[in-house]
């Protein structure tokens, strides 16, 4: 087993990509056709956005997940050397600082942000 993508439930996937591109700098892989499915290039592992209806329609019954709310028991990582300008550059795109920039016990800095929909985003420096 190897882990192919994490896929966010979302109610635009233009506007998550678009966002992602914008906040984190990631490159977006494709959106489909119909704009219920779009990824996001990250490494061995992808980031996926399905729309709601879509992924209500296919009987995925779930809790929406948005701005102004408790975040859902999950984040998302990225991890970049600069978390300081990662965090910064995430707040003036327009996430919701959550937490700065602080250096862990273990010797990570580590930074969270919520996006636009309101999922959790942990901005990290890399371990070892």
């Amino acid at each position: 087993m190897r882990l192919g993508y994490i896929i966010l439930y979302v109610p635009d996937v233009a506007a998550a990509v678009g966002f992602y591109e914008q906040a984190f700098g990631l490159t977006r892989r494709f959106i489909d056709d119909s704009v219920t499915y779009g990824e996001m290039e990250t490494g061995g592992t992808a980031l996926s956005f399905v729309n709601e209806d879509f992924a209500t329609a296919n009987g995925h019954h779930f809790r929406p997940t948005r701005a102004g709310t408790l975040a859902p028991g999950v984040e998302i990582a990225l991890v970049t050397d600069d978390v300081a300008a990662a965090f910064a550059h995430a707040v003036g795109a327009g996430a919701q600082a959550q937490q700065s920039p602080a250096e862990k016990p273990w010797g990570q800095t580590v930074a969270y942000v919520r996006d636009l929909n309101g999922f959790l985003v942990e901005l990290c420096s890399p371990m070892g």
